[in-house]
């Protein structure tokens, strides 16, 4: 009889992305295993074609079977009240004790000081995939992110390449939104347009990603590029994220924030750039793929300023370094 395993793993969706190597030790470690996720709608599709899944439960949802062995990735209250009600042998990760999370078991409370504890999330070295790996007491050796595609996902991809009569050895994806939580993980608009025009006229061609709250920046920035006679192309910013993953598949190089993005990159082992204004560059594993690049002033706003937008800090980063990186 099969081992019956059940992750909670809810969001922020970069970091469902990259809990998955965590399906991949379990595999290892238990090949007969079935394997049930909880997550949010919003991210649920991040699972379609995975064979490793058996079940995809999305919130609000009720779990009445009992597992053998649970796993809650996530301190969110509908996460960590889940955890508790649903029956399992073993249970890793967090739960909420009066209120505040807690951790089921010793190895899980490392990552949780350093969500509490600025200097230790200030120290700290090991990436999020090392943390959860050892909050679940797994084996940690670089297990990868794998997302896959469909054959009319990528049919999708590669007629949006035969449209826009693309040079896909040439392409370059560039994300660099900002959530309004961290208004200073975005790069600021005037670098940006100067690395497109430096990458431009030197024969790459530029393929804008964002979303909703892009659309007036990317049409601004578009326009003006098309004045000085070069052409960018962009994803729908209402793609969903099955066509998000499918044109970041195109690209030869990814440019992100530290964002979703830059996981999905990695899922589909794209060299990428990573700008880091506010945020733990170590806490991101690069898996031999990421060059990360630090804004000098990144340790005088992280962690306790993190919330905060700062003019001079967004464009610490010079848009002739990133050209020299590519």
């Amino acid at each position: 009889m099969s081992l019956k395993i059940l992750i909670i793993k809810l969001g922020a969706k970069g970091d469902v992305v990259r809990t998955l190597p965590i399906l991949e030790a379990l595999k290892e470690k238990y090949p007969d295993s079935s394997i049930d996720w909880v997550t949010k709608d919003n991210i649920s599709d991040l699972f379609n074609n995975n064979q490793k899944i058996n079940k995809i439960f999305v919130l609000p949802c009720n779990i009445n079977q009992e597992y053998d062995l649970l796993f809650n990735f996530d301190i969110e209250q509908d996460a960590t009240k889940l955890a508790e009600k649903v029956k399992a042998k073993k249970k890793y990760g967090f739960f909420s004790k009066d209120g505040f999370p807690s951790a089921f078991n010793l190895a899980s409370e490392y990552y949780l000081n350093t969500l509490f504890d600025d200097e230790l999330k200030k120290s700290n070295k090991k990436t999020y995939q090392e943390m959860m790996f050892e909050a679940a007491e797994l084996n940690y050796q670089k297990q990868p992110i794998n997302i896959y595609l469909t054959e009319e996902e990528k049919e999708f991809g590669n007629n949006f390449i035969e449209k826009n009569k693309i040079n896909k050895e040439k392409l370059i994806g560039i994300h660099l939104g900002s959530a309004p939580r961290w208004p200073s993980k975005a790069w600021h608009e005037e670098e940006l347009k100067k690395f497109i025009l430096l990458a431009s006229k030197a024969g790459h061609q530029i393929l804008l990603f964002g979303g909703p709250d892009e659309i007036d920046k990317h049409n601004k920035i578009i326009k003006e590029m098309r004045d000085k006679k070069i052409t960018i192309f962009e994803n729908n910013p209402r793609n969903s994220n099955r066509e998000f993953f499918t044109l970041v598949n195109l690209c030869s190089l990814m440019l992100c924030g530290d964002s979703f993005a830059l996981h999905v990159a990695l899922a589909f082992k794209k060299p990428t750039i990573g700008l880091f204004f506010c945020t733990s560059p170590d806490e991101v594993e690069d898996y031999g793929l990421l060059k990360k690049v630090v804004s000098p002033m990144l340790y005088d706003f992280f962690p306790e300023r993190m919330n905060e937008y700062n003019e001079e800090l967004v464009k610490s980063i010079k848009a002739e370094k990133i050209f020299k990186l590519i």
